[in-house]
């Protein structure tokens, strides 16, 4: 005979084996998953999210350094703001899937070379934000440039 304690401790078994069993056939899903362009714009629009919060953290910063009398942080600066406000609008538009997607995404990662270009400068690489920004860029430049090839049909 089983008693209540053996009993629960097979129910709890048994339970767990189906988790752990339910768990990896959700993994094995989004792997398959992960470049279907569902996942691609995904991808793209929390690449564009992120880089939106690096530039506006780093136009912050290239403000205080104008604020200090650094001078060549100007042009930086209104980069980053740039950046900033096409990476935003490009996640909006990029995670409802919106059907002006290939616009933000075409605009999106020409700031974003445009600013890793400016952040990743000579005599920028020993400064940590600058170079984070410059990271986020290419990040979300790549993501752009990858859900435009391979999610979004070409427009006319």
């Amino acid at each position: 005979m089983i008693h209540r304690r053996e009993f629960a401790l097979a129910g709890l078994s048994a339970a767990a084996l189906a988790a752990i069993h339910g768990t990896s056939a959700a993994v094995e899903q989004r792997a398959e998953a992960a470049d279907s362009p569902e996942a691609m714009f995904e991808k793209c629009a929390k690449a564009c999210s992120d880089c939106q919060r690096s530039c506006d953290g780093c136009a912050t910063y290239c403000a205080r350094a104008l604020a200090r009398g650094s001078a060549h942080h100007y042009e930086t600066l209104m980069s980053c703001r740039d950046c900033a406000d096409l990476c935003a609008m490009a996640a909006q538009i990029v995670a409802r899937l919106g059907t002006a997607a290939d616009l933000a995404c075409r605009a999106c990662a020409e700031a974003c070379s445009r600013c890793a270009s400016l952040c990743s400068r000579p005599g920028a690489d020993d400064d940590a934000i600058l170079a984070r920004c410059a990271e986020e860029c290419r990040k979300c430049e790549t993501a752009c440039r990858d859900l435009l090839a391979h999610a979004i049909p070409e427009r006319k």
